[in-house]
């Protein structure tokens, strides 16, 4: 269990972020048109999981536009919330965040308990803290940040520089 903040208010997530140097645990989430998406879709590339509670967040929507103006050819940028889909959807389109890709926990909260991000407690409980994790091309886990409390942005120069 990781101990993180909201506000200054502790609360807590269910584990720890994968460690680096070890393989990412596979996931099934839900795009914007519906359809399911593991890491092999994503097969060949570096992958960047920007795990967020919300788009509906002023600190979740600007990390997700850093990231879509910083997107590379070699590294997908993979939005990862417990938004619905269709919310993510809208938000992309009116932010013009094009080259991310979001992906919903709607049909299951695996991935965040298989990440360590599930939060247990407070107002906040049940969704994902704010974290990013960055694989390599064969999904091995490079770089992790678990941001200390969730109204702060993450650590985006070290995040980049990771990849």
């Amino acid at each position: 269990m990781a101990n993180i903040t909201l506000e200054g208010n502790p609360i807590s997530t269910n584990g720890e972020l994968p460690a680096v140097g070890s393989q990412a645990p596979d996931f099934k989430l839900t795009t914007k048109d519906l359809e399911d998406k593991s890491l092999a879709d994503f097969a060949g590339k570096k992958k960047l999981l920007n795990i967020v509670p919300s788009l509906d967040t002023g600190v979740c929507a600007a990390s997700t536009k850093y990231f879509n103006d910083a997107a590379r050819d070699d590294t997908v940028m993979l939005i990862v919330s417990a938004d619905l889909p269709f919310a993510m959807g809208r938000f992309c389109e009116a932010e013009n965040t094009d080259k991310v890709i979001t992906l919903s926990m709607m049909r299951s909260k695996n991935f965040a308990k298989d990440y360590g991000v599930l939060i247990q407690d407070g107002p906040l409980a049940g969704i994902t803290a704010r974290a990013v994790v960055i694989l390599d091309e064969n999904n091995k886990v490079v770089y992790t940040e678990l941001v200390p409390d969730i109204v702060q942005a993450p650590n985006y120069e070290n995040a980049l520089a990771a990849l």
